[in-house]
């Protein structure tokens, strides 16, 4: 678009997470080392369940959001084929100080992560009797603690930090999911495009994070300690775990088998009665 001879910038709001991975993935974009030419990219950082509520509205150009929330807004978005976090043989996890098995957990409640995350609809798809209440997901250990909950599922980083804070390990979803497919990886999230961009604008911008993610795996000593400074109190060596965990080939491209994972996801939620409906993935 050009006004009074000055080209003007398209403007893209671009919700993300303030987490590690999230920030790794988009570092090459946030820092200006990757470069969209005519477009303004405004990072919108917010936690998952915020930007699932967001998506509700079609609010955003382009978001992460759950894998779970993406059957309620696919009529105004497309997934975008880069910038899926997906477990591969590991996931969201139940943790107890007081219990080690499902069916200790019978009549008891867990604290789950958020009504829309992925975490909160595998619970709900492989558990039955065990009441479940959403809060905050980093609330969720300091009130299992605390004995106000029986357990919680947690995503995050107190996926690989609640050995070492005295938890018991009841189910990773990753391990089941893996054993329960065949070994699909577990799909968790999504980043996704408001369909009114356009086909064209939208593979742009899809082909604009697939070099940002590269451009954080081939610069490594500027892309680990950016993402730290979301590691809400994980030290480097954790902190570059969870990120090469979440940010994978799969990451860069889902391909075939990250679609056959999203596939087998909704198909278990829509039987189960817990999606609206078995939505149609395109890849942009």
């Amino acid at each position: 678009m050009q006004e009074d001879g000055i080209m003007s910038e398209i403007v893209i709001r671009v919700g993300h997470s303030p987490d590690p991975d999230d920030a790794f993935m988009f570092y090459g974009l946030s820092s200006e080392k990757v470069k969209l030419p005519g477009i303004k990219i405004e990072h919108m950082l917010e936690d998952i369940q915020s930007l699932n509520m967001r998506a509700l509205q079609a609010e955003l150009e382009v978001t992460a959001i759950s894998a779970h929330a993406f059957p309620h807004v696919a009529a105004n978005y497309w997934i975008m084929a880069t910038g899926a976090s997906m477990g591969e043989g590991y996931g969201p996890v139940i943790v107890s100080k007081k219990y080690r098995t499902l069916e200790e957990l019978r009549g008891k409640t867990v604290a789950t992560p958020g009504v829309m995350t992925t975490a909160s609809l595998l619970f709900k798809i492989y558990t039955e009797g065990i009441a479940n209440r959403d809060i905050p997901f980093d609330q969720i250990m300091e009130r299992v603690a605390s004995g106000e909950f029986d357990a919680g599922l947690l995503i995050h980083e107190g996926q690989i930090t609640y050995a070492a804070e005295g938890f018991n390990k009841i189910l990773d979803f990753g391990e089941l999911w893996e054993q329960e497919t065949g070994g699909l990886p577990l799909p968790l999230g999504l980043d996704v495009v408001r369909k009114d961009l356009g086909e064209e604008l939208a593979r742009r911008l899809s082909a604009g994070l697939k070099e940002s993610i590269r451009y954080g795996y081939t610069h490594q000593d500027e892309s680990i300690p950016y993402a730290l400074k979301w590691g809400r109190g994980i030290d480097s060596g954790l902190g570059a775990k969870f990120v090469k965990m979440y940010v994978s080939d799969l990451t860069v491209d889902m391909g075939d088998k990250g679609q056959q994972a999203l596939t087998e996801l909704f198909r278990l939620g829509t039987q189960k009665g817990l999606l609206p409906s078995l939505p149609e993935i395109v890849l942009y």
